[in-house]
């Protein structure tokens, strides 16, 4: 019994190993942020959205990308929060960067238009690199303040990518708990305006039979 235990355990730990390496190997070759293009036109404005839940760091970077690189065209951005706060304004720029960390739950826009001084009236480029939660954390300066690298850092990644997944799907939860009494609620309020509808036909019906049931009587039709 005794060795059939060890056995069991022998073959355990190098299959937990061999789990533990595929999830470090699929997190180093995830992707870390998106990175997004956008062609703005001469006049209007072009805009990203994310919908996040609150305590989130949002890092992003932007640039403007010309083919003709003695005439770099300028561009104005603008960040606001799902309650219309102004988190990011910059005027005549050909790069930049926004951060914050969300404070509200809910849809955070960046708008981006052309300031009108491209070569030639055409679109202007523009590179997003938008990166959230555990994207947008410096792994390097968490390797070098608790002095560790390798599978341990590695291992850190993975820990703080789990909590990521975890604390979305309690925000997912939240919400779609939010969403079932919004529907319940509708439900309800078509329920009764359905039935007070209901009501207002009948009551109708029977005025409208007893008028005619009257006027017919004054006619002495029946």
């Amino acid at each position: 019994m005794k060795g059939d235990a060890n056995v069991r355990g022998a073959v355990i730990f190098p299959s937990l190993l061999i789990v533990v390496l595929l999830l470090l190997a699929f997190l180093s070759n995830a992707p870390v942020g998106d990175a997004i293009w956008l062609n703005l036109p001469t006049s209007g404005t072009k805009c990203v959205s994310e919908e996040i839940q609150s305590n989130v760091v949002v890092l992003a970077d932007y640039v403007v990308v010309s083919e003709d690189h003695g005439h770099i065209p300028t561009i104005s951005v603008k960040v606001t929060s799902p309650y219309g706060n102004n988190l990011h304004h910059k005027e005549n720029v050909t790069h930049g960067q926004f951060a914050f960390t969300t404070q509200e739950a809910g849809n955070y826009l960046a708008c981006f238009w052309s300031d009108g001084h491209a070569h030639g009236g055409g679109d202007v480029s523009v590179n997003i690199d938008w990166k959230t939660g555990i994207a947008a954390k410096d792994w390097e300066s968490v390797a070098r303040k608790e002095k560790i690298e390798g599978v341990e850092l590695e291992l850190r990644k993975l820990e703080g990518a789990v909590e990521a997944i975890h604390e979305n799907l309690l925000y997912l939860k939240s919400r779609e708990a939010e969403m079932r009494t919004v529907s319940e609620t509708t439900n309800s309020r078509v329920a009764w305006f359905s039935i007070m509808s209901l009501g207002i036909c009948i009551a109708a019906s029977g005025l409208q039979v007893w008028y005619l049931k009257r006027f017919f009587q004054k006619k002495k039709l029946i």
